[in-house]
């Protein structure tokens, strides 16, 4: 049964990044580049206070970027303050020569670092959040009202860069159905930074007219708005699968010297997510007078490669390339496309062959020029192409035989000779590239090894070593890693792969409920192949803290593996990302771990993951006894376009009723707790609603908790939330009463902003 310790160890594990009291130390390195990234600062996080680090890459060093203890005396003493050097009062640094500088108590301060003297100084006000700098720092371009105007710093003049925007016609903005609208009021911000690209030679910049005339328009209630008036209506541009109006981008070059605007001789862009300029789909050629964009018709099965010029507006096909399903240019809808324009040709990420490869073409005939990269495996990112000595440097899943999710950086000639392993080792790498190229700082770990953070250079030689992630914290908690595994799908052919959390305090003489906490892609995966406490703790972790063995399973139709296993969710959104490999895992997991109770088993899961958790009780009730459904998708036909269409056909209503939770709410068997926000404005409340509207009409026993204000991740009541969805599962799975224990409420965190909006 679960105790107060064990809520008390659930709480701690339930964190977003950046939380103050983070349980691990040294496990997200941000590198902040200086001269040009030749150099490179940090900052690392004990939950108390901050250190920061300097590191020379060329001269192989990582040391303190200042004397924290004499800093702290020198700003207490000019300050007046008291500092503790253990929780210094600032998060950033400039560093200046033989100075630091940094903002602190107030005021603008710069530190010698030779005799450590901290005087206030001249300070240039950060330009404001919601408008996107050029490069040379000259200008910068915000949004005011529907148009887009250029702020210059020196002299602090205005002006108007486009003149007619309108109402549902405006220029340099996502979709209303991403622009996280309920979101964004709870940080006090009107709207995100608008959708732009500044040319690199800081002239001109890249944007669209964002076209959401016609678009259906939903509504959402808040209830009790922030001031206690009347209920307030929020009017939103939302398309459904199959609405025949959704959001279009017109491509637009601004040039912000002599306000000329260009505009894309090109029939709009089909926008009905995410803008392309924000999601990577548009980009500058170096020279700057040359703009790329990928499009797509409303099937997906083509994915075509633009030339824009931007002085003339003329657009030309640069290449084309058509499927039977959808084309695509990353198997993760959110991450860039995997494409790179090079002198005279481009390499060009496809699937043709069944997993995922460079091709290169030529960039004026568009004719194929070969196959750089084969086999077996897939290519996840290129990270630096060396035109000079004709190399490609890129990370690929697949080659190594114990997780073939695991990320290795690999190259290879651009004639498809040469291929070798940059980091020679069986781990999972990150890696983030140097603002200079010259080098990348690379993050190696697994599900249950910590990671180790070093600076590599393009013959994977270490640099110099960083930092080894610090887990006694979340050891302390009663935390053990979790067990990577390997299990054969429904089909009996298909390997597929999960990770198993034993419960805190785990005896192998005990038996226990076992829940799945689930997310059925087919846009992301549930389990992480590198270490990752902070994302996969926000259910998994807590939930093994309160005694519970927790799974997570990435089944057949999720992303990561050849294009044939992510093709199985096509048309098959029903299936919620394999829940019968999910049951099949169950299964075998079972036999050999005999404390498994499949007499009680739970799922637990928010947004996609509430939609499988529902989807797993109607469908597989002899396994799924209880359930815990947040914020749910549970019918597709009052879904978002974007998502619906591109993995269940464009035009299938036949699938996007046989994925419906509502059509069959008839069959709900076991226990059910539904949770949705009132201002959920990525998947409205009506879904949760609407199947609680059918649940009633069958008779069904089940728990409904709509939260007043919330959005769709609960940002200011989430360990609230949480909380009544493990006192469910402990009521239902345990048969006991959940202690009486009320978790500290999560503040919101302005760190988190661009965590949630990345």
């Amino acid at each position: 049964m679960s105790t107060t310790e064990d809520y008390q160890a659930a709480e701690l594990l339930l964190r977003r990044p950046a939380r103050p009291g983070e349980l691990v130390v040294g496990d997200r390195i941000r590198p902040r580049w200086i001269d040009g990234g030749a150099r490179f600062w940090y900052a690392v996080s004990d939950g108390t206070g901050r250190r920061f680090e300097l590191v020379d890459p060329a001269a192989g060093t990582r040391e303190p970027a200042f004397d924290h203890a004499r800093l702290a005396a020198a700003l207490a003493a000019a300050s007046g303050q008291a500092v503790d050097a253990r929780a210094l009062p600032f998060s950033a640094i400039v560093p200046a020569g033989d100075a630091v500088e940094f903002y602190a108590l107030g005021d603008y301060w710069r530190c010698r670092l030779d005799d450590y003297t901290c005087e206030r100084a001249a300070f240039t006000p950060p330009g404001s959040p919601l408008a996107v700098p050029s490069p040379d720092g000259k200008a910068a371009v915000s949004q005011r009202g529907y148009d887009l105007w250029a702020h210059s710093p020196s002299d602090g003049r205005d002006r108007a860069l486009t003149t007619d925007g309108a109402a549902d016609y405006r220029y340099g903005s996502s979709p209303e159905c991403l622009g996280n609208g309920a979101l964004l009021r709870k940080f006090g911000l009107p709207h995100l930074p608008p959708a732009v690209a500044w040319s690199p030679d800081s002239t001109r910049v890249l944007t669209h007219r964002t076209d959401e005339r016609g678009v259906r328009q939903t509504h959402l209630v808040e209830s009790r708005p922030a001031d206690g008036g009347a209920p307030v209506t929020h009017t939103q541009r939302y398309a459904y699968a199959g609405d025949e109006t959704m959001p279009l981008a017109e491509l637009v070059v601004l040039d912000v010297a002599d306000g000329t605007v260009v505009r894309a001789q090109s029939e709009p862009l089909l926008m009905p997510m995410l803008s392309p300029v924000m999601g990577g789909w548009a980009w500058w050629a170096p020279d700057s007078r040359v703009v790329y964009y990928l499009s797509q018709p409303r099937d997906r099965r083509t994915l075509t490669l633009h030339r824009l010029d931007a002085v003339t507006g003329e657009v030309a096909t640069v290449l084309s390339e058509s499927g039977a399903t959808r084309v695509e240019p990353n198997q993760w809808t959110y991450e860039p496309p995997i494409v790179r324009v090079l002198a005279g040709e481009v390499l060009w990420y496809s699937q043709r062959d069944g997993w995922g490869h460079l091709y290169r073409y030529d960039l004026h005939t568009g004719a194929l020029l070969g196959q750089v990269t084969a086999g077996p495996w897939a290519v996840r990112q290129i990270l630096h192409v060396d035109e000079a000595e004709r190399v490609v440097y890129f990370l690929a899943a697949g080659l190594v035989e114990t997780d073939p999710y695991r990320r290795t950086v690999c190259r290879i000639g651009l004639d498809g000779t040469g291929f070798a392993a940059v980091t020679d080792d069986d781990l999972d790498h990150t890696v983030t590239i140097a603002e200079s190229s010259a080098y990348f700082v690379d993050s190696a770990s697994t599900v249950d090894t910590p990671p180790t953070a070093t600076v590599r250079d393009w013959s994977g030689r270490v640099l110099v070593e960083l930092e080894r992630a610090d887990i006694g914290k979340l050891a302390a908690t009663g935390w053990t890693p979790p067990e990577r595994f390997r299990v054969t799908a429904a089909d009996g052919v298909t390997d597929i792969y999960g990770v198993l959390y034993r419960p805190r305090g785990f005896d192998p003489g005990q038996r226990y409920p076992v829940v799945d906490s689930l997310y059925p892609g087919p846009q992301a995966n549930r389990v992480a192949p590198g270490f990752d406490p902070g994302g996969m703790g926000l259910d998994a972790e807590p939930l093994a803290a309160l005694g519970f063995v927790v799974v997570a399973v990435d089944g057949r139709g999720t992303p990561g593996r050849s294009k044939a296993f992510h093709d199985a969710s096509y048309g098959h959104l029903a299936d919620a990302g394999g829940l019968a490999d999910h049951v099949a895992a169950l299964r075998q997991l079972a036999r050999t771990r005999p404390w498994m109770d499949l007499d009680r088993v739970g799922a637990f899961g928010h947004s996609g993951g509430g939609y499988a958790t529902v989807r797993a009780m109607l469908e597989f009730p002899e396994v799924y006894r209880v359930g815990v459904a947040l914020s749910g998708s549970h019918d597709a036909r009052h879904f978002s376009l974007d998502f619906v269409e591109a993995y269940d056909g464009a035009d299938d209503p036949q699938a996007w009723a046989r994925s419906s939770n509502v059509e069959i709410a008839h069959r709900l068997a076991g226990r059910l707790l539904l949770i949705h926000g009132e201002m959920d404005d990525r998947v409205h409340p009506d879904h949760t609603l609407r199947l609680a509207d059918r649940l009633i009409a069958a008779d069904k026993d089940f728990e409904l908790l709509i939260v007043p204000g919330a959005e769709h991740v609960f940002i200011d009541c989430l360990a609230y939330v949480r909380k009544r969805g493990w006192d469910f599962l402990v009521r239902e799975l345990m048969s006991v009463a959940p202690p009486a224990y009320r978790p500290a409420p999560i503040p919101i965190d302005p760190e988190l902003l661009g965590e949630l909006f990345a």
